[in-house]
């Protein structure tokens, strides 16, 4: 059975069909929930929370991107709304306070090859909540500044700076952690 075949079967509610779309994005989506929530229980009830959402907008989707993309956005969204929930607040910070950074500092970013993906993700997760989420949505997720600024709810300039001084701080911890000091 062909994706669109699947997807259109879904559509008139063919439980066989929903499951087997489940079955085939269910681990996908949990590794991208599970970045955001940190808690293996609540990851899973946030990507059924996902899968609710999708099979009930699934009219919506209209094949411009991959079901895929289309479902990582919305599993994205629900781990946000989680995490809003729980009072994790992504802040945003005020417009005027903001300066537009310049794209071509973006090229100069490097990390130490002696630190290891792990590490990279940990210094991550202790980074401000402001930044934390830019630089997941961004490095992570692969999302450029538009959908950033659309799923959190900033503007693109914001994206950019909080992603700019983000890539900062997480430079900083990474240095002091090859170093084998704390910041």
């Amino acid at each position: 059975m062909f994706q669109t075949d699947i997807i259109e079967k879904c559509k008139q509610n063919n439980r066989l069909a929903q499951m087997q779309l489940y079955n085939q994005y269910c681990n996908g989506m949990y590794i991208v929930a599970n970045r955001f929530v940190k808690d293996a229980a609540e990851a899973e009830d946030v990507v059924q929370e996902a899968f609710i959402k999708a099979f009930q907008k699934l009219h919506q989707y209209k094949g411009e991107v991959t079901f895929g993309a289309w479902l990582k956005r919305i599993v994205v969204n629900k781990s946000i709304d989680y995490l809003k929930s729980k009072k994790q607040q992504v802040v945003a910070l005020e417009e005027v306070h903001l300066k537009v950074v310049d794209a071509a500092n973006d090229d100069k970013w490097l990390v130490d090859e002696k630190i290891t993906c792990l590490e990279v993700k940990n210094a991550i997760n202790t980074l401000p909540e402001k930044y934390k989420y830019v630089v997941m949505l961004f490095l992570m997720e692969g999302y450029d500044h538009q959908e950033i600024s659309e799923i959190l709810n900033i503007t693109q300039v914001a994206s950019r700076t909080q992603l700019s001084r983000g890539k900062q701080k997480l430079q900083e911890l990474l240095k002091h952690r090859k170093n084998g000091t704390r910041h």
